[in-house]
């Protein structure tokens, strides 16, 4: 009986209008264009108008008129991220309604900046035994939300995205061969979101009211290292040499940790995707964006190997091997498109961080404007 493999027959992204620069970033924080470039590689970051499901479905619709599969036929929708619209109901299941998608399951799935990668070995493992036929796997995130936008560690790194796969059940050995899935937990507070969460509940904290604890120098050497060792791993398990990889996609958390990642595994950084000066950190949607990219602009290549490495909070971390199919052009193209932004990026920034609804919708304490760090800290 011959083997089933997941590969990735369609592919779309999302990618909201409006441009946040680092010269717009220097209008409310106490840091300029030299700074944030010399540190990071980014020079702007986008800000979403709409909501993460809408960012969402659009990019899904997108992935599956580029494989040709009509959502009626579709089994399950993948939601990676951290950016969901309520606890419950998922928001897996606001794209599965928005999509027809009426026979699939729907899950969210959040390993903070690497849910699109756990997200990818997730579906392909459950087409793999038979499970499911096939699958659209979302990463997207809509960190504007709910960024301290006083705290110019975090405030100069995020943006917004989406962007998806869709996987089908084949013959032919492609798609996700191999993957190395980790969590060095034990260094799990020095990537966290603070003021949102059950654990929050009853101390007067709501949505918005975020403080974020992000210990730059450990996440550094850790992202590095977890990155580094998982691609070597992953290769050495399947047998193929860093010569053999064609395109190495990795999360875009910063210019310095990708140079990095690629000089341990011996891939030369014309191999790598970089995208963090355009997109600067997308959490979860920063492998399925640079991807797409990848396709669009001509760099995947039919038969070739791609290393997709990844890091976040928790802190998980992954190396996946993918084997990519014959076909690299898509079956067809969607009108699916978001409404025009009404706001620039600096107003939409600036009605978030007055505690506002940039959607005009009522807040009713939703987002509150101000907090302060007793409030957090007695928790």
């Amino acid at each position: 009986m011959p083997n089933t493999y997941a590969a990735i027959t369609g592919w779309g992204a999302c990618m909201p209008p409006a441009i946040l620069t680092n010269d717009d970033l220097s209008t409310f924080l106490d840091t300029s264009d030299e700074w944030i470039t010399s540190r990071t590689g980014m020079k702007e970051r986008r800000i979403s108008h709409v909501t993460a499901v809408e960012l969402s479905t659009v990019a899904a619709k997108r992935a599956l008129a580029c494989a040709g599969l009509d959502p009626a036929d579709l089994d399950m929708v993948i939601y990676g991220g951290v950016s969901n619209e309520e606890l419950c109901p998922n928001s897996a299941s606001g794209v599965q309604l928005a999509l027809g998608a009426t026979k699939a399951a729907a899950v969210d799935l959040n390993t903070a900046c690497t849910s699109f990668c756990y997200g990818l070995a997730t579906a392909t493992a459950m087409i793999r035994t038979g499970l499911i036929k096939n699958a659209v796997v979302i990463g997207v995130e809509l960190i504007s939300r709910y960024m301290d936008w006083s705290n110019r560690n975090v405030a100069v790194l995020f943006g917004d995205g989406a962007a998806a796969v869709v996987l089908q059940a084949s013959d032919e050995e492609q798609g996700m061969l191999g993957a190395v899935l980790g969590c060095d937990a034990e260094a799990r507070q020095t990537l966290r979101v603070r003021g949102f969460g059950c654990g929050y509940s009853g101390y007067g904290i709501t949505f918005g009211d975020t403080l974020w604890d992000f210990d730059g120098q450990v996440i550094f050497k850790r992202a590095v290292q977890a990155m580094s060792h998982a691609s070597v791993k992953v290769l050495a398990d399947h047998g193929v040499s860093a010569e053999q990889v064609s395109l190495v996609i990795p999360h875009q958390a910063n210019l310095r940790i990708i140079e990095s990642v690629a000089k341990y595994a011996g891939i030369p950084m014309e191999k790598v995707i970089v995208t963090v000066q355009k997109y600067g950190n997308m959490s979860a949607a920063t492998v399925p964006v640079a991807l797409v990219e990848a396709l669009e602009s001509g760099r995947v290549q039919p038969d070739s190997w791609i290393l997709m490495p990844a890091f976040g909070g928790g802190l998980t971390y992954c190396s996946l091997l993918v084997k990519w199919g014959k076909r690299v052009t898509p079956l067809g193209t969607s009108d699916a498109a978001l409404p025009p932004a009404t706001q620039t990026a600096l107003e939409m920034v600036n009605t978030i961080r007055a505690g506002q609804d940039p959607h005009g919708r009522s807040k009713a304490g939703l987002m509150a404007p101000v907090f302060t760090e007793q409030r957090l800290a007695a928790k």
